[in-house]
C-alpha cells in the first residue's frame, strides 16, 4: 500500500513525479461556496517557485496552476479539487551518471530497496518538486481558515543564526531567504553562495507561527495537534527535525521556566509566555502555534562523495543538475502551507465533534 494522502476531515492527495509531464493535488473535504479560483493559488506557487535567484535552483518553472475539479462559478461545490501544474524544464539527461549508482543522503537507496526500482531523474516522488502541489492544496486550505495568519520564515542558514532582538516582519519579503532579521540576510547571501560556487549545500532551520487560533483545536491522544502538525513537517522531503514551542530547548529547562503562567483574562486566562508553542495535551490553548522544522543541506551536490553502484561496486558521485544550495529557503512557502493544511483539518474535526 502507498500513502500520498494526508488529513482527516480535509483531506489531500498529491500525485507526479519531478520529470513526469505534470503534477498536482487532489483537494477532498472542502466546504462549498468558498470563493475559488487560479488566481488565489498562484501567489502561493510563485513564492516557492524556482529559479528566481540565484540562491535557488536554475530549473525554470513557471508553475501554473489548473483547477480542473471542485469549482462552478468561481466557487467551491464540496465535490474533489483538483489541481494541476505541468513540468515545462525537465533535463532528465542531467541524471544519466547516476541512472545506477545512489547518492548519498538521497532516498535513492531506499526507494530500490522498497520498491525494486527508482525514478532517477531528479528523485521521482522523493525530489522537491512535490511540494508545489502541497502549496497549491495550502492555498486551499487557508480559505477555510481565514481567522488564521499565517507566517514563515528563515532563522538559521548554515548553523548561522538570527538576532532575535533585530526581527523584523517586514524584512522577510525583502530579501530572497525569507529572513526577519536584516543582517543575516546580507550574511547568507556569501554564505550560500560559497557552498553554491564550491558545488555544496547548507541546511536551514524554518519558524512557523499561527495566529488566531482558537483554544480547543486538536485532540487529547490520538489526533493531537501538535502529533498532527510534526507528521505533516517530517513528511516535507529533506526535513530531518520538527519542534514545537521550545521544544528541545525545554528539556534544558526547570519546571517553573518552563511553564506559561496565566493571569485571568476578559473570557480566557492571559498567559505571560508561550514556551508550550501554543499547544498543550494535544489542545490549541489560543496562543500563537509555533513550530521550527530544520532542513537538511541538499544530498544533490557536485562535491565528491563516496557510494556505491546498483551492483554493489564501490564509486564515488557528483550530482549534476540544477539543484538548490539551501533547501530550507524554498521549503519555507511549503512549512506554512503544511501548517495550513493541518489547521484547516482540525478546524472542521473540532466543528465535527464539539459544533
Amino acid at each position: 500500500m502507498s500513502w500520498n494522502s494526508f488529513g482527516r476531515v480535509f483531506r489531500f492527495t498529491t500525485w507526479g513525479e519531478s520529470h513526469g509531464p505534470a503534477l498536482g493535488a487532489v483537494v477532498d473535504g472542502c466546504p462549498p461556496g468558498l470563493a475559488l479560483d487560479e488566481s488565489i493559488i498562484q501567489p502561493f506557487l510563485d513564492a516557492r517557485r524556482p529559479g528566481q535567484t540565484k540562491f535557488t535552483t536554475q530549473r525554470q518553472e513557471a508553475d501554473q496552476v489548473r483547477i480542473l475539479s471542485g469549482v462552478f462559478e468561481g466557487n467551491t461545490t464540496g465535490t474533489p479539487i483538483s489541481l494541476l501544474i505541468e513540468n515545462t524544464d525537465q533535463r532528465s539527461k542531467d541524471y544519466s551518471e547516476i541512472a545506477d549508482t545512489y547518492r548519498p543522503g538521497h532516498a535513492d537507496w531506499a526507494y530500490d530497496a522498497k520498491y525494486g526500482s527508482r525514478d532517477y531523474r531528479g528523485g521521482g516522488r522523493s525530489s522537491a518538486r512535490e511540494t508545489a502541489a502541497r502549496v497549491a492544496a495550502g492555498a486551499v486550505a487557508r480559505l477555510v481558515i481565514p481567522e488564521i495568519a499565517i507566517t514563515a520564515y528563515v532563522v538559521e542558514i548554515g548553523g548561522d543564526a538570527i538576532d532575535r532582538a533585530a526581527f523584523d516582519a517586514e524584512e522577510i519579503t525583502r530579501n530572497p531567504f525569507w529572513c526577519p532579521d536584516a543582517a543575516a540576510a546580507a550574511r547568507w547571501e556569501r554564505l550560500v553562495d560559497g557552498a553554491r560556487l564550491a558545488g555544496s549545500s547548507l541546511g536551514a532551520v524554518v519558524e512557523c507561527v499561527a495566529t488566531g487560533v482558537p483554544a480547543g483545536w486538536g485532540a487529547p491522544i490520538y489526533a493531537k495537534l501538535d502529533a498532527d502538525l510534526a507528521a505533516a513537517m517530517m513528511g516535507i522531503n529533506a526535513v530531518k527535525g520538527v519542534e514545537i514551542g521550545d521544544g528541545f530547548g525545554a528539556a534544558r529547562l526547570r519546571g517553573e521556566d518552563n511553564a506559561d503562567p496565566m493571569r485571568p483574562g476578559d473570557n480566557a486566562p492571559d498567559f505571560l509566555a508561550n514556551h508550550a508553542g501554543g499547544i498543550a495535551g494535544g489542545i490549541s490553548t489560543g496562543q500563537p502555534v509555533v513550530c521550527r522544522v530544520a532542513f537538511k543541506p541538499t544530498s544533490s551536490i557536485l562535491a565528491p562523495v563516496e557510494s556505491v553502484t546498483r551492483s554493489g561496486e564501490a564509486t564515488e558521485v557528483r550530482t549534476r543538475g540544477r539543484h538548490d544550495p539551501c533547501v530550507g529557503i524554498r521549503g519555507t512557502p511549503v512549512v506554512a502551507a503544511m501548517m495550513a493544511l493541518v489547521l484547516a483539518d482540525h478546524k472542521m474535526l473540532h466543528r465535527a465533534q464539539c459544533g
